[in-house]
């Protein structure tokens, strides 16, 4: 059994939305994966899609 060493319990975080963040700067929000991932496709797969959490 595996242990679960470092106390009290966390605050469990949720996924709000993910950002498109392209070369050039430009920050996009979406609100799904599949949203920014169609986005990343179009940009010819630039740019990072990063998780945003609340």
């Amino acid at each position: 059994m595996g242990c679960n060493c470092g106390g009290g319990a966390q605050p469990q975080q949720t996924i709000a939305s993910f950002q498109l963040v392209l070369p050039d700067g430009t920050v996009r929000v979406y609100y799904t994966w599949q949203e920014a991932h169609a986005a990343y496709q179009r940009a010819g797969g630039a740019g990072t899609i990063v998780p945003v959490y609340q």
